[in-house]
């Protein structure tokens, strides 16, 4: 797995508390805000052609509601915790302002292409 130089998920939360202050949010509320409501981890068992059983690790996170996956590529060798809730924030954020009542995001990692 490849090592990211940044976080995207201490960078979301950066974003979230920058706006926090702007909007005087109260800090039991912003302490609740700043983290995923449900976490979810898999391990998926997946017989390969060669005969050999590979396991795959996934997760998911839902920020306040039921999850609907952004767009991307859901498998990829690079993908992390911090990561699938980064994006989980930003697509809590982006449903919010089009009044849509859906967020979350997952991710398996894992190469498709191997």
């Amino acid at each position: 797995m490849a090592k990211q130089s940044y976080n995207p998920f201490l960078m979301a939360q950066a974003q979230f508390d920058k706006v926090a202050e702007s909007l005087a949010l109260e800090e039991p509320v912003r302490e609740l805000l700043r983290f995923p409501l449900r976490e979810y981890h898999v391990s998926i068992p997946v017989r390969m052609d060669d005969g050999k059983v590979r396991v795959f690790r996934g997760s998911a996170s839902s920020t306040t509601t039921p999850a609907a996956r952004q767009g991307g590529d859901p498998l990829s060798p690079q993908e992390t915790v911090d990561s699938v809730r980064a994006l989980a924030m930003w697509m809590t954020w982006k449903c919010s302002v089009v009044d849509i009542p859906l967020a979350g995001q997952g991710r398996v990692v894992c190469d498709p292409i191997t």
